[in-house]
């Protein structure tokens, strides 16, 4: 099990979300996944896919056990219902800025997108700087 988590939306460090954890979580750096990014109007949604990319935040989490189950409270994640869950947690690939290839966990989306449009750049911090 990987001691790594990969933030894209409100939990990144800008966001100062409460209930993140802060002092449990050491930064590790840039980096980006396979998944499509859309927005949901309060936060965004990340969807695994090979054909884009989403650029978050990596993590290293000093109390992993804590920590997750922190932020699968957060997410809405429940491993007993993962059909019923707001977002799944799964182990994936990140890229890290600078080249190395790290597994993390990332939350991705698990309900119906509806009409969300597609953050193209798969960069949440740029697209609201751009709104």
């Amino acid at each position: 099990m990987t001691d790594l988590v990969f933030f894209y939306g409100t939990l990144m460090s800008g966001f100062k979300r409460q209930g993140r954890s802060e002092a449990a979580l050491e930064p590790v750096g840039y980096g980006s996944i396979q998944a499509l990014l859309f927005d949901l109007r309060i936060y965004p949604a990340a969807i695994p896919a090979s054909d884009g990319t989403v650029r978050g935040e990596v993590h290293r989490m000093l109390t992993p056990e804590l920590v997750l189950r922190d932020l699968d409270e957060i997410e809405g994640y429940n491993h007993s219902k993962r059909d019923a869950s707001l977002y799944i947690r799964a182990e994936a690939r990140v890229s890290l800025d600078g080249g190395r290839v790290e597994r993390a966990w990332v939350y991705f989306y698990n309900a119906p997108l509806g009409g969300a449009p597609r953050i193209q750049s798969g960069d949440y911090l740029e697209y609201l700087n751009m709104k």
